[in-house]
């Protein structure tokens, strides 16, 4: 069993609610400067997207957020530039240098090679990484999120929602920042199962051979929507799609099916950043991007860049699950002491959540 317990007893916390700092973003073009027009600093930081784009609704959308913040604070300039395919990494990463860039924030675990490349290359030169600690330069900041803690929430709160008890998941690409979503979810199932004595199936991973449903990407689209009508066809009455925008096509595929089928988000609380589908969301696996980026930002305009790695954990408020929002009134009545309790109990180390992907 992965899962391990000493104690039983709940004590009660507020579950956590990390609401990103902006309200949604539309498509972003090639670079912007601070939205008040006029810099009161001469520093520049920039960010670079992944595939997915600034208009995921998600990952990337909050990392601009968080810059966009910061550039407001500081009275500063900000430049952001978006990468369409992988090969746009190093290419938007160098033009992010050649424009004086003091930091660069590179959104995601797939940007690590040209990230690092770039900063050994230019060691005067600040940057930080958003889900990937695989660099060692004293120039780059690794921003990495341990969001097994806060899946486990999630996969407990979608076992105890279930009335089909089959709950599914899928991924954008087998890597950490994804996994990690999926290991979490499912001991959190497994624990409602040993707690309540139910049996709740979890669909599209298995956690000990590390082994699932994934489309290869992180488009939302036909592979995204198959995926998910998949695990409808199976009898899933909640889903988990993990992999920024590919969440889109599932709602696509939960309205195409007209059944009472609940959404779990991942990075940022879904129900504020897509209202369109904001009926759909039982809750939100939050990381807590935007105020990273924020705070890392302002730390390096004013100077004191600090390249100590920063870990996310629900002890710090770095991850967590968003409020449950219109599903309040469909949730059991004791569920979120039961979450508050058991979150209490991660801190601790009373239960034990492990992933082979966790920072």
């Amino acid at each position: 069993m992965r899962v391990t317990t000493r104690k039983a007893a709940f004590a009660g916390l507020t579950t956590v609610a990390l609401v990103s700092l902006l309200a949604g973003c539309g498509a972003a073009p090639e670079a912007s400067d601070s939205p008040n027009g006029t810099a009161n600093s001469d520093f520049l930081s920039c960010v670079v997207s992944d595939s997915g784009g600034f208009d995921d609704k998600s990952f990337n959308q909050s990392a601009l957020e968080g810059m966009v913040e910061a550039a407001a604070t500081l009275g500063s300039e900000y430049k952001q530039v978006e990468s369409k395919t992988d090969t746009d990494y190093a290419p938007n990463i160098d033009n992010m240098i050649d424009q004086g860039c003091g930091l660069i924030v590179t959104i995601g675990y797939l940007l690590a090679a040209a990230t690092e490349e770039a900063a050994a290359a230019n060691p005067d030169v600040n940057f930080a990484i958003i889900d990937d600690n695989s660099i060692d330069l004293p120039n780059v900041k690794h921003l990495v999120y341990n969001t097994a803690e806060a899946a486990f929430l999630a996969g407990y709160a979608a076992a105890s929602y279930s009335t089909t008890k089959i709950v599914g998941v899928y991924g954008g690409l087998p890597i950490p920042p994804v996994t990690i979503f999926l290991d979490g979810f499912v001991q959190g199932v497994e624990y409602y199962n040993e707690q309540k004595g139910e049996s709740v199936e979890v669909k599209g991973w298995d956690v000990e051979a590390q082994n699932g449903s994934f489309i290869g990407g992180f488009a939302a689209g036909t592979e995204s929507k198959q995926a998910a009508q998949t695990l409808i066809d199976a009898g899933a009455d909640v889903l988990l799609p993990a992999g920024g925008p590919i969440f889109l096509s599932a709602a696509e595929a939960i309205r195409d099916s007209s059944k009472p089928i609940a959404l779990i988000g991942v990075d940022a609380d879904l129900f504020l950043t897509n209202p369109e589908n904001s009926d759909l969301f039982l809750t939100s696996i939050m990381k807590g991007i935007a105020p990273g980026v924020t705070e890392i930002t302002v730390a390096a305009g004013g100077g004191e860049f600090d390249g100590a790695p920063y870990v996310g954990t629900l002890e710090n408020n770095g991850v967590g699950i968003a409020p449950f929002h219109d599903f309040e009134s469909k949730i059991s009545p004791d569920l979120e002491a039961e979450l508050d309790a058991i979150k209490a109990d991660i801190i601790s180390g009373a239960i034990t959540v492990e992933s082979p992907s966790s920072p």
